[in-house]
């Protein structure tokens, strides 16, 4: 009896500890499967804020803001690319020259002292023509005055003219005589005429054959010429050369050659001769002995603002290439070597666009690669757009 009481008390705390620890394993499987359950949504929850952070950065573009009225105070121009006609270029060095027969030398008349009509005479000057330009003196000089000389020699020449006529009349002297006497009164004539158109009580005036201004003065006051040396020149500067030098390797080139745009370095403006009334006069054939290059003439109306002998870029114009991609040069910006323009994409949203370029001639340049037909591109107010793109980035969500 006692050891079946002992039997029921040991098997009823067997039967006691298996169910606490079968309770406590379940407990335990709860709270891990709770606890990887919080791991998993936590998991989830940051997963979804990555997703999202990921989000918002792809929400950001390179398109930049311009307000219409930025656009109105910068004067922002567009253009629609479209294909045109482009010419080969060859980009050199040349130089302005006044055109041929444009220009004067006014020369010494008589030997003497140099004295400028007026303290005003100098370089640049407009004068007109037939006014006095200096005035040469032959007082106190060695050899005597000239003009007085011939004054002289005219006075006496004709005194014996006039003496021989009457002689010949009465066959005094002979024919061949007389002759002789009138050849000598008509030299004395001719040379006492030359001065006396020019006489001045301070001695010879020396004036202008065309109207135009002082291209450059060649003598200084007071200094001393001869009959025939140059003084001055006077250039009427309605016509002007352009003289583009052309290396060796481009002479092929040269022959297709028609017209040409410049560029001037004191005011970077391109001007085309094709809207100065220009013309190809000549190309060399062959180079000089102590030059390698090969000169192209043109000659062109001077408009007023173009300065004689100095030295341009030249862009010149020879074969044309049809359905060819160009902007304005205005249009290009330049960052370390690489070349952009700025697309306008709607009325306030505008793209920069990175560009491979051609040839220019002065005033448009080929785009190789970048941009596309029907492309709008800005022409003027570049650089407030290129400031704009700083400080203005714009969000995917901004619809066109």
């Amino acid at each position: 009896m006692k050891t079946k009481l002992i039997a029921t008390t040991i098997l009823a705390a067997t039967l006691l500890s298996a169910c606490n620890s079968s309770s406590q394993a379940d407990h335990h499987e709860a709270e891990e499967q709770h606890e990887h359950t919080h791991d998993h949504d936590d998991h989830d929850h940051d997963h979804d804020h990555d997703h999202d952070s990921d989000s918002d950065n792809k929400e950001v573009t390179d398109e930049i803001h311009f307000t219409q009225a930025q656009a109105q105070a910068a004067e922002l121009a567009v253009e629609e690319v479209r294909p045109a006609p482009f010419s080969h270029v060859i980009r050199t060095s040349g130089q302005i020259l006044s055109a041929q027969g444009d220009e004067a030398t006014i020369v010494a008349t008589a030997n003497g002292i140099v004295s400028f009509a007026g303290a005003s005479m100098a370089e640049g000057r407009a004068v007109r023509s037939g006014e006095s330009v200096v005035t040469i003196s032959s007082r106190n000089l060695p050899d005597g005055d000239p003009n007085a000389k011939a004054t002289i020699l005219y006075q006496s020449a004709r005194r014996e003219y006039e003496r021989a006529e009457k002689l010949v009349k009465d066959q005094i002297i002979s024919t061949k005589e007389y002759e002789q006497i009138r050849r000598e009164y008509e030299t004395a004539k001719t040379a006492y005429e030359a001065q006396a158109s020019g006489l001045v009580p301070g001695g010879v005036r020396v004036t202008a054959p065309i109207g135009g201004y002082i291209k450059n003065l060649m003598v200084n006051q007071g200094d001393y010429v001869s009959v025939g040396q140059p003084i001055a020149t006077v250039s009427q500067n309605r016509r002007l050369q352009l003289r583009a030098e052309v290396s060796e390797p481009y002479f092929r080139y040269i022959r297709e050659v028609r017209t040409a745009n410049f560029k001037t370095s004191y005011d970077n403006r391109v001007y085309s001769l094709s809207a100065l009334n220009g013309k190809l006069l000549s190309y060399g054939r062959a180079a000089g002995g102590q030059s390698f290059y090969l000169p192209v003439t043109f000659e062109f109306d001077n408009v007023g603002d173009i300065v004689p002998g100095s030295f341009v870029t030249v862009y010149l114009l020879s074969a044309v290439q049809e359905s060819v991609l160009s902007v304005p040069v205005s249009a290009v910006t330049e960052e370390q070597g690489l070349y952009f323009v700025y697309l306008q994409l709607d009325a306030e949203g505008y793209r920069k666009q990175e560009v491979k370029l051609g040839p220019s001639d002065g005033e448009r340049v080929q785009v190789l690669s970048g941009i596309k037909e029907g492309d709008s591109v800005v022409t003027r107010g570049v650089y407030q757009v290129k400031l704009a793109a700083i400080a203005s980035v714009m969000p995917e969500g901004h619809t066109h």
